[in-house]
């Protein structure tokens, strides 16, 4: 073999060589780091600080837009009323009738008149 290539090799093999020492350095820090906690509690850790950072951004978003939060919550309580509400304007347009005493269906009405 020339020099040239000689020398070649001795790099390739060197550059090789730190190559497999940084990948074992990386498979030991792997190791250490899997046998210190176990899966569950490192999904657990994992499921906590996203839920910490999604409650936070909330937190943020819900101080910047205070007016929006209200009228949302306005209009979710007025959701869940509209059936009482509805009811009370009905009742009052159904005493205002030509018959206010008469509580009967129109179809009853007729029935009677015959």
């Amino acid at each position: 073999m020339s020099e040239a290539l000689e020398k070649q090799l001795r790099e390739d093999r060197a550059l090789r060589n730190a190559a497999r020492a940084l990948f074992e350095a990386d498979i030991a820090h792997l190791r250490a780091s899997l046998a210190g906690r176990s899966i569950s509690s490192r999904i657990v850790d994992r499921i906590g600080e996203g839920a910490s950072e999604v409650l936070d951004e909330a937190i943020e978003v819900a101080d910047n837009n205070k007016g929006v939060i209200a009228t949302l919550l306005a209009a979710i309580v007025l959701w869940f009323a509209r059936q009482p509400i509805l009811d009370m304007f009905l009742s009052r347009e159904d005493n205002g009738e030509e018959n206010p005493g008469d509580s009967e269906p129109p179809e009853r009405n007729r029935d009677r008149a015959r």
